[in-house]
C-alpha cells in the first residue's frame, strides 16, 4: 500500500474514531499530537476522565485485527508519549487518565465495524 494511502486511511479512521467517541458522550480535546516519542492519535474528556485513545485500522480481521495490533512495544510508545504532553499540558493533570482504544476494521461491502475498549492498557 503507498503511503499517502496508508495516511489517508489512516486520518479516516481517527475521523470516524472521533465522531463515534463523540456520539458515546466524550469530547474530544486533542488529535495528533506528535513529540520525538511518538503519537497520540487522540485526547478526550470521559465526564472526568481523560482518555489517551489510539486509533487501529485494519481493513482485513486476519491475524487477529486492528486490535491485535497495539503490542507491547507499542503500548511503551504510547505512555512515553502521553507522559510528554502530560508533564507539558498543566490541565490534564487534574484528571485521573486511562488509555483507550479503538480499533476500525473495514467491511468487505464498504462499512465499517468499530470496536472501542475502554482502558486497554495501563501505564506501568
Amino acid at each position: 500500500m503507498s503511503t499517502d494511502l496508508h495516511l489517508a486511511r489512516g486520518a479516516a479512521s481517527e475521523q470516524l474514531a472521533a465522531e463515534y467517541l463523540q456520539a458515546q458522550g466524550l469530547k474530544v480535546l486533542a488529535r495528533n499530537l506528535r513529540c520525538r516519542a511518538g503519537e497520540l492519535d487522540l485526547v478526550c474528556l470521559d465526564h472526568s476522565v481523560l482518555a489517551i485513545v489510539e486509533v487501529r485500522q485494519r481493513s482485513r480481521g486476519d491475524f487477529g485485527g486492528a486490535l491485535a495490533s497495539v503490542t507491547a512495544f507499542k503500548q511503551r510508545k504510547f505512555i512515553r508519549a502521553t507522559r510528554f504532553f502530560w508533564q507539558r499540558t498543566p490541565a490534564w493533570r487534574a484528571y485521573p487518565m486511562r488509555f483507550d482504544v479503538v480499533g476500525v476494521q473495514g467491511l468487505p461491502d464498504g462499512t465499517h465495524h468499530i470496536h472501542w475498549i475502554k482502558d486497554a492498557f495501563r501505564a506501568t
